[in-house]
């Protein structure tokens, strides 16, 4: 490494005209691929396939329409699979005015796969995308957020603004792809798992989840709590939800009334993942960098 200090924290963000922090809300479309690609046996479970398909079915026609009500755009998170499945809720979500960005193709965790594997999967889901809703995605969000130290430099290879699958940090920054000086940047809008449904909602026995599904009002608590801290600090709050666990009738009325408590506040930002990027990268921020740990 020469001359990036990995270990400094990000720089502060200067949010809009008016706007003291941002608030992003990102929609996850696993759907049926998130259990295919643990064991694509799944396919032949009707009840699980069925638990699957409540989130495109059911879920995201009850998420756009509350977003319709509220008047916000949102960003969603869409395999490639799930756009082929249900090719008329993506140009929907598309008409709706809301984001879709990348989100792997069967959600493919790419632990243990070479670039030329990683790259491979980026550009499967990332032809769907595109062939599918007619747009082609500037975002990406890594399948179960598991990302290598060639995910940034393939990325921007594809001309992807930025990456919102690290955990490092409250507001988002520019990642470099490697150390040296010279190297291109990717935003990030870095995630949490305490910001995340999954751990919350996600239970299919022999599949997935630990066995406890939260009540949504101790889930509305939590997040309130984060996003009130997250307001004062001046940060970037992102949720992520999936569609088939918070398009459930009492999961989603939590998420509105936490969306209620946004609007309470006029100088939070809420915000399209692509719009706090694009922000972002107008900034001129410093790059960081992660070097690989040597062990």
């Amino acid at each position: 490494m020469t001359g990036r200090d990995a270990t400094r924290p990000a720089d502060p963000i200067r949010w809009p005209p008016g706007m003291r922090a941002a608030a992003v809300l990102g929609f996850d479309m696993d759907a049926e691929a998130v259990v295919l690609t643990v064991d694509s046996a799944n396919a032949g479970r009707l009840s699980v396939m069925s638990h699957q398909a409540y989130g495109p079915v059911t879920g995201m026609p009850r998420i756009l329409k509350m977003l319709e009500r509220r008047n916000l755009r949102a960003t969603f998170f869409c395999p490639g699979y799930t756009a082929e499945r249900y090719p008329d809720l993506v140009r929907r979500v598309r008409d709706g005015g809301h984001e879709l960005a990348h989100h792997g193709y069967l959600h493919e965790a790419v632990q243990g796969m070479d670039e030329q594997q990683e790259g491979s999967l980026l550009d499967r889901g990332l032809e769907a995308l595109e062939r599918i809703s007619g747009q082609r995605p500037v975002g990406y969000r890594a399948p179960m957020w598991e990302t290598t130290y060639a995910t940034a430099r393939l990325l921007l290879d594809r001309g992807f603004l930025y990456d919102s699958s690290l955990m490092d940090c409250d507001v988002p920054y520019e990642l470099a792809e490697s150390p040296d000086d010279d190297a291109r940047s990717i935003v990030e809008i870095p995630v949490s798992w305490s910001l995340d449904d999954w751990e919350q909602y996600a239970y299919l026995p022999d599949v997935f989840g630990s066995g406890l599904i939260e009540d949504p009002a101790k889930s509305l608590s939590m997040w309130k709590g984060e996003l009130t801290e997250s307001h004062a600090e001046g940060a970037c709050f992102t949720l992520t939800s999936h569609p088939f666990l918070t398009g459930r009738l009492g999961r989603l009325r939590a998420l509105d009334d936490l969306i209620g408590v946004m609007a309470d506040w006029s100088d939070l930002w809420i915000a399209t993942a692509a719009e706090v990027a694009a922000h972002t990268r107008s900034l001129g921020l410093s790059p960081r960098v992660f070097p690989q740990p040597e062990v």
